[in-house]
C-alpha cells in the first residue's frame, strides 16, 4: 500500500509538471509567432526554447506512463490480496482448451481462473511459457525445486518484479510485431566474392579520384568565372575518371539493392522493438542472483564478449548510422561511398553473430516473467505452503488444503492423504456439500506444486505426477457428443494417461449420464484399473450404490464423505470432510427450499 502510496504521488506530480510544460510550449510558440513578425532572428531563439520544451514534455508523459504502470501493478497485487481481482487481470482465455485433461475442470483459464490470479506476465512468450507449466506438469523433482528456490528468491525482489513487469509491457506488443526471433534466424544475406570486393574498392576509389580531382575542378571554376585570374595551377586533372566511377557506383548500388533492402526494411522494422528488449534485459542483468535457476538465467544474457543489452546497443549505433543517409547534407556522400551497402553488410555481421541468440533472449525474458508470477503469487499469499517433492511415489498428504479460488473470509480447508497403501478415496455426499471444490482443490495443488508454486495448504507432500479430471464434462451440439459420450472419452485420455507413468486422477460423479445397474459395474471396472495401475486419485459420487466400491478395494480404497444438517427449514453445509460414507440425502429438502412439493 504505501508503494501505490508513492506512485500515486509520482503520477499526480508529474501530471502538474506536463500541465505546466504545457502551458510554458504554448506561451513559447506564441512568442516566437509575435516576435517574427518583428525580427525573425529573435524568433529563433523562442523556437529554440519551445524544441526544448516539446522533448522535455514528451519526457515527462514517459515518466508519468511507466509510474502508471508501476501503480496498476501494485492496485492489482492489492486486489488480489484483497479477493477482488476476478475480471482486472489477464484471463489467458488464449490458452483455453476443452479436450485438455483438467484445464477446464480446474478453472485454469478464463475470468476468474487460476490464470488470472496467478499470471503478472505480459509478453506473449510470457505468457506462453506460465500457462505451459500449468497445463503440463514438470515430472522433474529437480527442475521443480529449482523453480521453488527461484520463486522464493524473486519472492522478495519487488523492485525487480515491478522494472520486469513495466518494461515487459512496454515491449509485449513490439517484439510481437517484429517477430525478432524470426529476424535474428533468418538466413544471411549471400554477395559474391566479386560484388563484395566492388562494394569495398569502388568507394575507395570514388574518395581518391574526388581528392585528386576535386583541386582541378575549382580551379577552372574559378578560371572559368574570372577570366582575368590566373592561379598559376598546372596539374589538371580531367573529370571523365571520377564520373565514370561514380556512374559504375550507380550501378552497382542498384544491382545489390535486392540484397541490401530486405536487410535495411528488417532492421528498420525490429529496431524499436530491440531497444525496448535491451532495456529490460539491462534491468535483469542489473540485478544479483543466489539460485542456481536465476544465476543461470543471467549467465545466457551474457555473451563470450558482450552482454545482451551491449550487444543489442552496438545494433542501435549501427541503425543510427543507418538513418544518416536520410540526411540531406550527406545524402550525396552516402550514395557516392555506397553507404547503405556498407552498413547494412556490417548489420547482417551483427545478425549472424547475434541473432541466433535473440531468441534466447527473449526466452530469458519469458522465464523471469512466468517465475516472477509465481513469485508475486508467493509474495501475496503468505500463509500458503510451498510443497515438499517427495520420491518414489505415488503420494499426496496435504493439511488444511484448501481452493486458491475461494475467498480466504469464505474457504473451509481439509486434509487428505493418498499413498502407496491408500490410493483411492471415494468420496459421497449430498448435492452442493463440496466433493467437486474439494476434488478441484487437490488438483490445483498439484498443478501449482508442479509448476514450482506455492499452494493453498497448510502444508503439502507430493510425488510429481500427470494429472488427468473428469469434472465439468459437458455436451457438444459442435462435436456431436452427448454428455455421457463426452465423459467416456474424457476417462478414456485418463485410462491412456496411467499406462505412460504415475496419475493422479480425479473423477466426479462417475458415470452419471446412465443407469445405476452400468454405473455400477462400469466404474468399478474403471478405479480396479486405474488403482491395478499405481494411480491415486478420488471418485465421487452421490450414489451410495457406487461407495461400495471402496470395499471391495479395501485396503487401497476407503469412503470418506461430505454431509449437510437442517437449520430453520433450510439445508446447511459444514463442507468438511469425514470418514466413511454419507448416511443421507438433501435433494427432497432442495426441492422444497425451492418451493417445489414433493
Amino acid at each position: 500500500m504505501e508503494r501505490l502510496g508513492q506512485r500515486r504521488q509520482s503520477i499526480a506530480a508529474l501530471r502538474e509538471r506536463e500541465r505546466r510544460i504545457s502551458a510554458f510550449r504554448l506561451a513559447a510558440i506564441a512568442a516566437t509567432i509575435a516576435i517574427a513578425f518583428w525580427d525573425w532572428r529573435a524568433a529563433l531563439i523562442t523556437l529554440a526554447a519551445f524544441v526544448v520544451l516539446v522533448v522535455l514534455h514528451e519526457r515527462a508523459v514517459r515518466t508519468r506512463t511507466r509510474a502508471e504502470s508501476g501503480a496498476q501493478f501494485y492496485e492489482r497485487g492489492l486486489a488480489r490480496i484483497d479477493d477482488t481481482w476476478p475480471g482486472l487481470g489477464d484471463p489467458g482465455t488464449d490458452f483455453a482448451d476443452d479436450h485438455h485433461p483438467y484445464a477446464g475442470d480446474f478453472d485454469l483459464f478464463g475470468r476468474g481462473s487460476l490464470f488470472e490470479l496467478v499470471s503478472v506476465a505480459v509478453t506473449p512468450t510470457g505468457r506462453r511459457r506460465l500457462a505451459s507449466w500449468l497445463k503440463e506438469p514438470s515430472r522433474d523433482a529437480d527442475e521443480i525445486r529449482a523453480r521453488q528456490a527461484a520463486v522464493l528468491e524473486l519472492r522478495e525482489k519487488v523492485d525487480l518484479r515491478e522494472d520486469v513487469a513495466v518494461e515487459a509491457a512496454e515491449i509485449a506488443r513490439e517484439v510481437e510485431s517484429a517477430k525478432l526471433d524470426a529476424w535474428g534466424a533468418m538466413e544471411p544475406a549471400r554477395l559474391t566474392g566479386m560484388e563484395r570486393a566492388l562494394a569495398f574498392a569502388l568507394p575507395a576509389a570514388t574518395a581518391v579520384a574526388l581528392l585528386v580531382t576535386l583541386p582541378s575542378l575549382i580551379v577552372k571554376m574559378i578560371e572559368a568565372t574570372y577570366p582575368e585570374a590566373s592561379l598559376g595551377y598546372a596539374w589538371h586533372v580531367p573529370a571523365t575518371p571520377l564520373v565514370l566511377l561514380l556512374v559504375v557506383s550507380g550501378f552497382v548500388a542498384r544491382h545489390l539493392s535486392p540484397k541490401v533492402e530486405p536487410i535495411v526494411m528488417a532492421v528498420e522494422r525490429a529496431e524499436p522493438a530491440l531497444a525496448l528488449l535491451g532495456g529490460v534485459l539491462a534491468r535483469i542483468e542489473r540485478e544479483s542472483f543466489a539460485s542456481e535457476r536465476l544465476r543461470a538465467l543471467h549467465e545466457r544474457l551474457r555473451g563470450s564478449d558482450l552482454r545482451a543489452s551491449e550487444e543489442i546497443q552496438k545494433l542501435r549505433k549501427l541503425v543510427a548510422l543507418l538513418d544518416a543517409r536520410r540526411n540531406q547534407f550527406f545524402a550525396i556522400f552516402a550514395i557516392v561511398l555506397l553507404w547503405t551497402v556498407h552498413v547494412a553488410l556490417a548489420i547482417e555481421r551483427w545478425r549472424v553473430r547475434s541473432g541466433s541468440r535473440i531468441g534466447d533472449w527473449i526466452e530469458a525474458v519469458a522465464e523471469i516473467e512466468a517465475l516472477g508470477s509465481l513469485a508475486s503469487f508467493a509474495f501475496e499469499h503468505p500463509s500458503y505452503a510451498m510443497p515438499e517433492l517427495v520420491t518414489p511415489g505415488p503420494l499426496f498428504v496435504a493439511q488444511n488444503l484448501g481452493h486458491p479460488l475461494i475467498p480466504a473470509d469464505r474457504r473451509v480447508t481439509n486434509s487428505i492423504e493418498m499413498n502407496e497403501t491408500l490410493r483411492l478415496l471415494v468420496v459421497s455426499g449430498s448435492n452442493m456439500s463440496g466433493k467437486s471444490t474439494m476434488m478441484r482443490s487437490v488438483g490445483i495443488a498439484a498443478v501449482l506444486a508442479m509448476a514450482g508454486a506455492p499452494v493453498c495448504a497448510q502444508s503439502l507432500r507430493l510425488s510429481t505426477t500427470q494429472v488427468g479430471a473428469s469434472i465439468r464434462i459437458a455436451d457438444s451440439l459442435q462435436e456431436n457428443a452427448s454428455r455421457f459420450y463426452a465423459e467416456i472419452l474424457r476417462i478414456r485420455q485418463v485410462l491412456e494417461m496411467s499406462t505412460k507413468g504415475p496419475l493422479l486422477y480425479l473423477l466426479d460423479e462417475v458415470l452419471a449420464g446412465t443407469n445405476s445397474h452400468d454405473r455400477r459395474i462400469g466404474a468399478e471396472a474403471i478405479v480396479r484399473g486405474l488403482v491395478e495401475r499405481g494411480a491415486i486419485g478420488l471418485v465421487s459420487t452421490h450414489d451410495l450404490a457406487l461407495a461400495q466400491i471402496a470395499d471391495s478395494l479395501a485396503p487401497r480404497a476407503a469412503n470418506v464423505h461430505f454431509e449437510d444438517h437442517i437449520e430453520a427449514g433450510k439445508v446447511v453445509f459444514d463442507y468438511r470432510m469425514r470418514p466413511g460414507v454419507v448416511t443421507k440425502s438433501n435433494a427432497l429438502e432442495l426441492m422444497r427450499s425451492v418451493g417445489i412439493e414433493v
